[in-house]
């Protein structure tokens, strides 16, 4: 999870705790209480008990409480087995483990957004050749 030149767990917001606002970390937070407003961090994540109720802006996030509010990661979201999710996600890679709940939406990015048509439009396949 904590790829080269990332930090260590820095923050933790403990079960039973409520915070309302904006959080902003430089490194690791976790979430095992309740985050009323957005989070900014290297890497968030959310504990089993944890829940966030906002936007979050990200390196990578690893669910595995609640989450409703929209996910902009650069690297990874991983939904755990306990997950519960509703929002839009928008990162180059997403993993859903069996049993996590995703009622949402998902944009997979490759740093910038994919080559192609607009939103909404679904690019046509090309046939295989074939040397039949």
């Amino acid at each position: 999870m904590f790829g080269k030149g990332s930090r260590k767990l820095e923050t933790i917001v403990g079960a039973g705790t409520r915070v309302a606002g904006t959080l902003c970390v430089e490194g690791t937070v976790r979430i095992d209480g309740c985050l009323e407003g957005n989070v900014e961090a290297d890497w968030v994540v959310v504990g089993e008990t944890g829940k966030i109720r906002g936007n979050a802006r990200t390196r990578g996030m690893v669910v595995g409480g609640e989450v409703e509010g929209n996910v902009d990661a650069g690297e990874i979201v991983e939904l755990k087995e306990k997950a519960r999710f509703t929002g839009e996600i928008r990162s180059p890679k997403l993993t859903v483990s069996e049993g996590a709940v995703f009622d949402g939406h998902t944009r997979m990015t490759a740093g910038q957004e994919s080559a192609g048509g607009e939103e909404g439009n679904v690019m046509p396949l090309h046939p295989a050749k074939t040397g039949m």
